[in-house]
C-alpha cells in the first residue's frame, strides 16, 4: 500500500482534528503536520514535503488561494485539495486553475476525503504511458467507455484500494481468503471487493482446479493496475 504523508492547513482545531482522525483510519496514512495559517502552511510545506496537502479556503492571514497560486508559481507540484465552506462558484474555478486537484465543499463524508487519498495514491503508482480510460479515471472523469460508474453502496473507496494494491504487489494470483488475510478483512467482504474489481475491469478472475470439490477462484490484478506503488 502506498503510504501518505498528509498535511493539514486549517485553522479551525476542531474541524482539523476531525480530518486528522478520518485521514489515520487508514493505516498508510500519516498526518505529518497541522497549520493554522497561510505562513505556518508554507513553512512546513517547504519542512516537511508532504505529498498531499488538505488546504482550507479561509485562513486568518488571507485566501488559500494564495497560497496555492504561490506553490504553483514556485514549481511545487504537490497534490493539494482545497477543503472549504467557500461554495460560489468563482472560488471553485479559482482553484481548479490554479492547479487544485480536488476540491471538498464542507461538511462531507468521511468517504469523499477518502476518495481524495485514493486519487492521489492512484496518481502517484501511474507510470509509463497511459491510454485514455485509466487517464480519464485518474482526473475523475465521468461516465463513459472503460471509465467506472460510481461506486456502488457498500464500497468503501479507501478499502477498495487497500484490496487493489495488495492485488498490485503480488507476484500470482491470490484468494479471496488470501486478500482478507492481507488486508484484515474477512473472506466474504475481501470476496466482494474482488469481485467489484473485477467488474470494472482492474482485475481479472480464475479458476484453480484440484481434484475434488468447487474450483478455487484466484484473482490478479490487471496489468495497468500492477505496476507497484509509488514513492
Amino acid at each position: 500500500m502506498t503510504r501518505v504523508r498528509v498535511l493539514l492547513v486549517e485553522d479551525d482545531l476542531r474541524v482539523a482534528r476531525v480530518n486528522r482522525d478520518l485521514l489515520e483510519r487508514d493505516p498508510d496514512v500519516h498526518v505529518v503536520g497541522s497549520a493554522a495559517t497561510l505562513a505556518q502552511g508554507d513553512a512546513l510545506a517547504q519542512a516537511l514535503a508532504p505529498d498531499l496537502i488538505l488546504l482550507d479556503v479561509y485562513l486568518p492571514d488571507g485566501s488559500g488561494l494564495g497560497l496555492l497560486r504561490h506553490w504553483r508559481a514556485q514549481g511545487r507540484t504537490t497534490d493539494v485539495a482545497l477543503i472549504t465552506a467557500a461554495d460560489d462558484e468563482a472560488s471553485v474555478k479559482a482553484a481548479l486553475a490554479q492547479g487544485a486537484f480536488d476540491y471538498l465543499i464542507k461538511p462531507f463524508t468521511g468517504a469523499r476525503l477518502a476518495e481524495v487519498v485514493s486519487r492521489h495514491r492512484a496518481r502517484r503508482t501511474a507510470r509509463g504511458t497511459l491510454d485514455q480510460a485509466h487517464l480519464d479515471r485518474l482526473l475523475g472523469v465521468g461516465t463513459g467507455p472503460g471509465v467506472p460508474e460510481p461506486l456502488p453502496r457498500g464500497i468503501d473507496p479507501h478499502t477498495l484500494e487497500r484490496v487493489a494494491q495488495v492485488l498490485a504487489g503480488a507476484p500470482d494470483a491470490l484468494s479471496a481468503e488470501e486478500v482478507g488475510d492481507r488486508t484484515h478483512l474477512s473472506r466474504v467482504t475481501a470476496w466482494r471487493y474482488l469481485e467489484h474489481l473485477v467488474r470494472v475491469g482492474r482485475a481479472s478472475l480464475d479458476h484453480q482446479y484440484g481434484l475434488a470439490g468447487r474450483p478455487a477462484k484466484l484473482y490478479r490484478a490487471r496489468a495497468e493496475d500492477s505496476s507497484g506503488g509509488g514513492g
